[in-house]
């Protein structure tokens, strides 16, 4: 009876490991190790933060999903009434969310066949393009369900082979206490926990949760399922992305890195042969999770914006879809990839992150949209504070990116 009741409650997850395989990328997983190389676990407490404002801010996006019915973009347009700030509002966001899943889709491609680069020394830009090319048969042929199923099995693994390697490298305790709940912003680290947060919090994350939401729950009887969802998924998502710090602070403290593969040899003494193994799939399962992630990010706003319905089952969908991963295959075989545009790609996320998190609190709160399923006070003080604090963030990344740029 208690198998049975562990193996009804696992049903619930669904759309919130999607966003958890999103943002455990590449990205995250290269940021992740920096950080632990560079301050130890000084800045565990950002992840800690980061996670709670992904759970704060993606659960009331997939309220939006069930109590409405409809997308985020929907509910963005529905929003105004003067029609040149509708349309300067969604083409915004819809630009740049669309520009931003274009820009990284390459990198993300590149990050995944770094792992089998590495284990079988077969260049990256021959094994990105094969990789792009599985994804893309994926969205065409597949739907929402495979996608999902895909996603819970890629975090499975990402969660056996992260955590196993924090377990047998990580001995310090105390000081992994000390950085997880007592906040501190060593020198040099302000662009360091800008990065861990702003990989974590994902604009289009929001767009594809609201979207997916209806897709498992068709009433608002679904609501404490939906949130215990997220809550799991995205803190399952918060541990990983944690046990690569603290295995970066353990192992290679101290050191400049530009790639987790550079923890396979200090993990050798340790793990053996299984140490290059462990890294080079774990850094596959959180490319590849990424990859998908993106052109369906792309694929989800647009089709939300422009009231697009049927998800994968809809052409013009997947005719998004296959464009950024196209896209994704063409860069990465010939190695494209310009600072510039991933540069603008940073400073459009930088602008639309404080618009977003700004109109999910406008929409969660509206009773005549949300009646009974409004916030309540504390999580409306939670919900300001999250959205003060990404929007800084958002806009000291506009104005570092634009520095960069000029």
């Amino acid at each position: 009876m208690t198998r049975n009741k562990f193996i009804e409650k696992l049903k619930v997850i669904g759309p919130g490991a999607i966003i958890t395989a999103s943002f455990i990328g590449p990205g995250t997983v290269t940021t992740a190790t920096r950080a632990g190389a560079g301050f130890g676990f000084a800045l565990l407490w950002a992840v800690v933060f980061a996670i709670i404002a992904t759970i704060v801010l993606q659960e009331m996006v997939a309220r939006i999903g069930i109590v409405t019915g409809e997308g985020l973009g929907e509910n963005i347009r529905d929003l105004f009434n003067n029609v040149i700030l509708k349309f300067a509002t969604v083409w915004l966001v819809m630009i740049a969310v669309v520009v931003g899943c274009a820009a990284y889709i390459s990198g993300d491609l590149l990050g995944t066949s770094l792992g089998v680069s590495y284990l079988f020394g077969i260049p990256e830009n021959f094994v990105a393009p094969i990789i792009g090319i599985l994804i893309l048969i994926l969205g065409l042929s597949g739907g929402y369900k495979i996608i999902e199923k895909v996603m819970i099995a890629l975090i499975v693994i990402m969660s056996i082979t992260f955590i196993t390697t924090m377990i047998v490298s990580a001995s310090d305790l105390g000081a992994i206490l000390k950085g997880a709940f007592i906040p501190g912003i060593p020198n040099g680290s302000i662009l360091m926990i800008i990065a861990l947060i702003g990989t974590t919090v994902v604009p289009y994350n929001f767009f594809i949760h609201a979207s997916t939401v209806s897709e498992k729950w068709d009433s608002v009887d679904g609501l404490r399922e939906s949130r215990m969802d997220t809550i799991i998924t995205i803190t399952v998502g918060g541990i990983i992305t944690a046990a690569i710090l603290i295995t970066a602070g353990a192992l290679i403290y101290g050191t400049e890195v530009t790639s987790v593969v550079e923890l396979a040899a200090p993990l050798e003494p340790l793990m053996g042969d299984l140490a290059p193994l462990f890294i080079s799939i774990g850094l596959f399962s959180a490319g590849f999770s990424s990859a998908i992630a993106s052109p369906m990010g792309a694929a989800v706003t647009v089709s939300s914006f422009m009231r697009w319905k049927g998800g994968f089952d809809n052409k013009k969908y997947k005719t998004v879809f296959g464009l950024v991963i196209g896209l994704g295959i063409i860069t990465s075989a010939i190695g494209f990839e310009p600072l510039e545009v991933l540069l603008f790609a940073q400073a459009l996320n930088g602008l639309i992150l404080p618009i977003i998190a700004i109109l999910i609190m406008i929409i969660i709160n509206k009773k005549n949209l949300m009646e009974k399923h409004v916030n309540p006070l504390w999580l409306n003080i939670i919900g300001w504070l999250v959205t003060a604090v990404v929007s800084f963030l958002g806009i000291y990344s506009l104005v570092d990116a634009i520095s960069s740029l000029f």
